[in-house]
């Protein structure tokens, strides 16, 4: 048996079926969801077995009750290819009267819905994967824990060691499970492949329309470009036609983006909406991320070493690495990470807000006691924005960084964390 590294999201599952009768679990193409699915099964149903695809689905459409029969909870793989399944699961979940039965992975690509009836309130619950975080990659020495900063533990002691270059490959690479234990070539090798797998059907899988390879490639170039920010369509498409020979309309750029994001390989940040001391206007446009790094590295066709030698462009991919590894370790602890940026140019990388209305500030830099020092400032202007009259102050300001060896907490209070010794 193939060793499983533990995933964040183990926990996540657990704690969700005991509150459901079913789990859903989404996310982008090979990050692992089956795996982990697999860990808590009791048994399994896989409906594209080569010998039985035709027979699962010809009983789904006949007496689906009977392949939801086996141990509890029950996973059923690759469900979208039998929609009646979801009904069928919420009469069962109904009539068992009991929690955790089912759990349901599939494809990124989402599943036909217009044979469902029922929404699956109260019967379903989602989790949505991600591909690893450094600290489920066994990169993180994962030292310092987002959870203990809530706390307000105010005692740090954390070391990282990475340095530039294996920071640079880490980006590269990204969190896919499959390269996490590669030799590097081979593992660089497995972003590409998804990149490729994405560009030539995986996105036309999204909304069953046929989309032109190349068009693809330039949207996608430009989305890993325009990273970290918050650009329309219409920009996207300007930088497309600046860029390249053959423009995109704004109708094609905003269909192409709508089908990246149904198979989960863009997932944009929404922004944040404090209490503010003056009656500064916020802007609310998302901010455009990738799920993974690795495939921003892979749609503008660069490696580690053009990233060690484009500190400008490491330092947006870099951003990337961080946002994804803070949604993991939000999840877990019940929050989500937003961006907040006013009409006065006041900017926050990311916000980790919990449920139970605590918050962190993040400014996330790549290194160098400069950059460290813009971080710290950008944090201490933003804090003295926000009405603490009205609200809770932050449980924390902190600078992820990718450079330095040590965590540490300045005079200020704030602290600075190198992301090679983060968990959740």
């Amino acid at each position: 048996m193939r060793y499983y590294r533990k995933r964040i999201a183990d926990d996540i599952l657990k704690r969700k079926l005991e509150g459901k009768g079913a789990v859903l679990i989404e996310g982008p193409k090979w990050c692992g969801k089956t795996t982990t699915a697999e860990q808590i099964a009791a048994s399994v149903l896989y409906m594209d077995e080569p010998e039985k695809k035709e027979q699962n689905i010809a009983m789904s459409e006949l007496s689906p009750k009977r392949l939801l029969k086996g141990a509890a909870p029950r996973l059923i793989d690759e469900w979208q290819l039998a929609p009646k399944l979801w009904d069928a699961i919420r009469f069962e979940v109904d009539h068992r009267g009991e929690t955790g039965q089912f759990v349901l992975t599939g494809s990124a690509v989402p599943a036909d819905t217009r044979g469902i009836t029922h929404s699956g309130t109260g019967r379903f619950t989602w989790l949505t994967m991600r591909t690893m975080s450094l600290f489920e990659s066994g990169d993180s020495t994962g030292e310092v824990s987002l959870k203990e900063l809530f706390e307000q533990s105010t005692e740090l002691d954390g070391g990282s060691d990475l340095s530039i270059d294996r920071l640079a490959f880490l980006v590269c690479r990204g969190g896919w499970p499959q390269a996490v234990d590669m030799r590097e070539e081979i593992a660089l090798d497995q972003a590409a492949d998804y990149y490729d797998a994405v560009v030539r059907s995986d996105i036309n899988r999204a909304d069953n329309v046929q989309k032109n390879p190349e068009r693809v490639r330039r949207l996608m170039r430009s989305y890993a470009r325009n990273q970290g920010s918050q650009v329309p369509n219409t920009v996207l498409a300007q930088d497309i036609a600046a860029n390249d020979e053959a423009p995109m309309n704004e109708e094609t750029v905003a269909s192409y983006v709508n089908a990246l994001r149904k198979i989960f390989v863009v997932e944009d940040m929404p922004a944040w909406n404090p209490n503010l001391r003056s009656k500064t206007a916020i802007r609310s446009s998302d901010t455009r991320y990738y799920i993974d790094p690795s495939i921003a590295a892979a749609a503008l066709g660069i490696g580690p070493n053009d990233l060690v030698n484009d500190l400008r462009t490491f330092g947006f991919l870099f951003e990337t690495l961080c946002i994804r590894d803070l949604r993991v370790y939000a999840d877990a602890l019940n929050g989500g990470v937003y961006h907040y940026r006013d009409k006065d140019g006041q900017e926050c990388d990311a916000v980790i807000h919990l449920r139970n209305g605590k918050y962190g500030l993040i400014e996330i830099k790549l290194g160098g006691d400069r950059l460290i020092e813009e971080g710290a400032k950008s944090l201490r202007s933003m804090v003295a924005k926000i009405d603490t009259d009205k609200m809770n102050t932050p449980s924390f300001c902190m600078v992820l960084t990718g450079t330095g060896d040590y965590a540490y907490r300045r005079q200020d209070g704030i602290y600075v964390v190198p992301i090679g010794c983060l968990k959740d």
